[in-house]
């Protein structure tokens, strides 16, 4: 296992780290200050090639690896892009389209890749519902067979992108006396008929990423539209849920790094008692507390890219364990750059309190720190045996 990077990719985060402290920084403070999404960013990394990098060269990326895929979303936070940007950025690009690339026939690759590769068309997955989030096989949202179609009803909700989105991944049961084996994915378009956005969602963090309720009443999506075989679905979810708690966890990642440089920068600049705040061994503590958070964050979520690499499909504990890290003691760092920062830490203007309201998705989106710990315990105790 070699965790090491190449001269290419060492050079591609360095560029991906500028191109973001020139063109996404100076945007992000706005955008999260109206909480809306926010295009101008959006085509600067269409046009940058960030929105496909997996894809091969054929459906408009770059073939690039996970590892690869894992720098520049850690890059583009590093370099102070708004954390609604890369949420968005992770629910189009992998939710969405990896799912299709994947899953999908060559004719669905053809017609849907290329659109969400140069971000003409915005992509959203719907898994989550009013009554259904960590517990995915539980969805209610149904897709009944009729003729050369299937007839979706029910309702998503939480769904990054959902009211921009052009082009989604719905997860529906086709069987439900089959439970997680009667659950099937489809692709459908926003201009199919009988489907609708719901309310649009304020948020606590991310604020420019759309967050909405998606509303399907008899919408007909063509049979050709199902992703793989009908009872697939939950597998499909699971594999994609899996970018989810791992690959793009590296976001926060860059974004930690991001609050750490600006602690540092404030702990040497303020002065207290005739000395700066850096010189004191409390301020010291917090700023260590945060590397070493910083460098296990790392290695979790770059182990799992490796191993995404190296071919393994599903790596449930290895996914678990990083999301559940990310999710808690990133939150632990975030507040420590707010204390370190004291009265400004609470002020709108300094970065570290929007990354301090970002963070806290990292515990609850894409399966909570409790769901995090049960996978984990249940792999610990896999057949009654700890392994």
């Amino acid at each position: 296992m070699d965790f090491g990077f190449t001269d290419e990719q060492k050079a591609f985060k360095e560029q991906v780290l500028k191109f973001s402290q020139k063109e996404l920084a100076p945007l992000a403070e706005e955008a999260d200050w109206k909480g809306e999404f926010c295009w101008e960013a959006w085509k600067k990394m269409g046009a940058y090639g960030l929105l496909s990098l997996t894809y091969p060269e054929e459906f408009g990326g770059s073939g690039a690896d996970v590892v690869t895929a894992c720098l520049a979303g850690e890059a583009v936070a590093q370099g102070g892009a708004e954390g609604g940007l890369c949420l968005s950025w992770g629910a189009h690009t992998y939710l969405c389209g990896d799912t299709i690339l994947v899953h999908g026939t060559e004719e669905q690759k053809k017609k849907y890749l290329p659109k969400l590769a140069s971000g003409e068309w915005i992509g959203a997955m719907g898994l989550t519902e009013p009554g259904a989030g960590s517990d995915a096989a539980s969805i209610r949202t149904t897709a009944t067979k009729r003729g050369d179609y299937y007839l979706l009803n029910g309702t998503k909700m939480f769904i990054t992108n959902g009211p921009i989105a052009d082009v989604l991944v719905i997860i529906a049961v086709t069987d439900k006396e089959k439970k997680a084996q009667g659950i099937s994915a489809f692709i459908v378009e926003k201009e199919f008929p009988g489907y609708s956005v719901g309310r649009a969602l304020k948020k606590m963090g991310v604020k420019a990423s759309t967050t909405g309720e998606l509303v399907f009443e008899d919408c007909p999506v063509p049979a050709g539209n199902i992703l793989r075989q009908e009872g697939e679905g939950f597998f499909i979810a699971l594999g994609t849920v899996e970018w989810d708690r791992s690959t793009l966890m590296a976001p926060f990642l860059g974004g930690l790094e991001y609050v750490l440089e600006a602690s540092i920068k404030y702990a040497k600049e303020r002065i207290q008692f005739g000395k700066p705040i850096a010189s004191f061994q409390a301020i010291q503590h917090k700023l260590a507390d945060m590397k070493v958070i910083i460098e296990a964050t790392r290695l979790l979520i770059y182990r799992v890219a490796w191993l995404k690499d190296q071919g393994r499909f599903l790596n449930p504990l290895e996914a678990a364990a990083a999301k559940l890290f990310v999710g808690e003691f990133g939150m632990k760092a975030a507040s420590d750059a707010v204390q370190i920062h004291g009265g400004y830490g609470l002020m709108h203007e300094y970065p570290v309190e929007r990354f301090f309201r970002d963070t806290k998705l990292a515990a609850i989106g894409g399966g909570t720190s409790e769901i995090m710990r049960l996978i984990i315990s249940r792999s610990i105790f896999s057949a009654g045996k700890p392994i």
